[in-house]
């Protein structure tokens, strides 16, 4: 450990999106409308899940746990940015900034996890569908959804621990919005070589590597399955009940490759904070609308709801 240019620190500035003066307020603005709206689309989601009979499935079950996710890694991130441009303050407190380093990375690794359990009961309905009530019961439900919240925070404990070995720094400035774990590797002058390959190999491996290739090999079978469905209108219906999940697993794993996936001295903190910028910011936004514009159950249990809002107006009832 060289702590000759550097010094023990007990506190950190965040940056923030941008340090331009004149740009504080309109990011303020759109930071808070985008978790207001996140925030909005992801609780519709969750009270039609809860309210409409015809939601209480396994697939919305796990849709729901997502929409949570969503609304925490986006709580977790942001707050900051939202607190900084009231109260002024950039600061953050060293164990502050580790556990926000922790909570985040265990919430991202939950979600991979719920996004791999998803794709399991998609490959239960498309290929054992007469077997799909035994097979995804209350139970397999509940127990799946356990062990992915779990397994985020337990699989992230080493991480975390290296972190805390962390006590010198270069600089005590945080080039993004939140404490991320690669900027603060940046200034770090202890040896991170160890950290690095941990995350760069064995955390990938077993975070992102093992999920993806679950989720993976689920789709394979899907796809055989739907191949051999005879009829165009039967494969088109099946594809149908996976074209959500693949659209929001094919966007988080191309985020997570391009900000993760990349040797921490190579890596352009601009780039990261783009790239984080659209994980946590734009994701938990896309993820609603994607399931909610895609899915035909979605948008019947909205009608459904808005028109028991007006029962007063006969058209709304006639739709339905």
């Amino acid at each position: 450990m060289d702590q000759r240019n550097g010094t023990l620190t007990t506190f950190f500035i965040i940056v923030g999106i941008s340090d331009l003066p004149a740009l504080q307020f309109p990011i303020f603005l759109l930071v808070l409308f985008i978790y207001f709206i996140t925030l909005g689309g992801n609780i519709a989601i969750l009270l039609l899940i809860c309210l409409d009979r015809n939601l209480h499935t396994p697939m919305y079950f796990f849709l729901g746990n997502l929409s949570i996710l969503d609304i925490s890694c986006l709580t977790v991130t942001t707050h900051k940015v939202l607190l900084t441009f009231v109260s002024g303050d950039k600061t953050i407190s060293l164990t502050v900034c580790l556990a926000q380093i922790y909570v985040f990375i265990s919430l991202t690794c939950d979600e991979l996890v719920i996004l791999t359990a998803m794709s399991y009961d998609r490959y239960v309905a498309v290929c054992n569908p007469l077997r799909y009530n035994v097979i995804m019961n209350q139970g397999m439900c509940a127990l799946l959804t356990t062990v992915c919240w779990i397994w985020g925070f337990l699989i992230c404990l080493e991480t975390f621990i290296e972190l805390t070995r962390l006590t010198c720094f270069r600089s005590n400035k945080i080039n993004h919005f939140y404490c991320d774990i690669v900027p603060l590797m940046k200034i770090s002058c202890n040896d991170t070589s160890f950290l690095e390959m941990y995350i760069l190999f064995m955390g990938n491996l077993v975070v992102a590597a093992i999920p993806f290739l679950l989720t993976f090999i689920s789709y394979v079978f899907i796809i055989v399955s739907i191949m051999k469905i005879r009829t165009n209108i039967g494969r088109r219906k099946a594809f149908y009940t996976c074209s959500s999940h693949l659209t929001v697993v094919i966007l988080l794993y191309t985020t997570l490759i391009y900000q993760y996936l990349r040797p921490v001295s190579v890596d352009t903190l601009e780039l990261n904070k783009f790239f984080s910028l659209f994980n946590t910011v734009a994701m938990p936004i896309l993820n609603p609308l994607i399931y909610s514009l895609k899915n035909k159950d979605v948008k019947s249990a909205f009608r459904k709801l808005r028109c028991g809002m007006q029962t007063k107006d006969k058209r709304c009832t006639r739709q339905n």
